[in-house]
């Protein structure tokens, strides 16, 4: 799984680009500095469900029931640096 987050963390910019994100049921919600940032290309080839919802600052990546495992295996990651 750590693998997967660290996927996750680059297409969504890098850790500097993210505010924070959690996973909940089926979808990772994070806030992010500069959504433009976000590779959608990367994203698809991780095996998201539909195209990133964003709002804003605001991102909702539908990724299926191990949302919760990456959104806590990609804020581990983050604290480590």
């Amino acid at each position: 799984m750590e693998e997967k987050a660290r996927a996750f963390i680059e297409a969504l910019g890098g850790k500097d680009n993210i505010v924070e994100i959690e996973g909940c049921i089926t979808r990772l919600r994070g806030t992010l500095r500069d959504p433009s940032k976000i590779d959608l290309k990367k994203l698809m080839t991780l095996g998201v469900i539909g195209r990133p919802i964003i709002m804003g600052k605001g991102v909702q990546i539908v990724v299926g029931t191990h949302a919760e495992l990456i959104g806590s295996a990609m804020n581990k990651i983050m604290k480590e640096s």
